[in-house]
């Protein structure tokens, strides 16, 4: 269960990163589109933190693609 955990943070880590720098965006600029903390932003992207479905969601908005593209592999 917690390799399950790890993979699926890291992916969503990677596509976290993948789509702020298709986008041109800072995590900052994130922050700002997604109403989520910089610092949570941060932490989830080096997978050191838990992240809701609610973050998920918010984050899939602010990227403008469905939640299932940001949990892809």
């Amino acid at each position: 269960m917690k390799n399950t955990k790890n993979k699926s943070r890291i992916i969503l880590s990677n596509n976290m990163r993948k789509f702020r720098t298709l986008l041109g965006i800072t995590q900052e600029e994130l922050s700002y589109r997604s109403g989520l903390h910089r610092t949570y932003i941060s932490s989830v992207e080096r997978t050191e933190r838990n992240i809701s479905v609610d973050a998920i969601e918010k984050i899939a908005k602010a990227f403008n693609i469905s939640i299932s593209k940001l949990l892809e592999e």
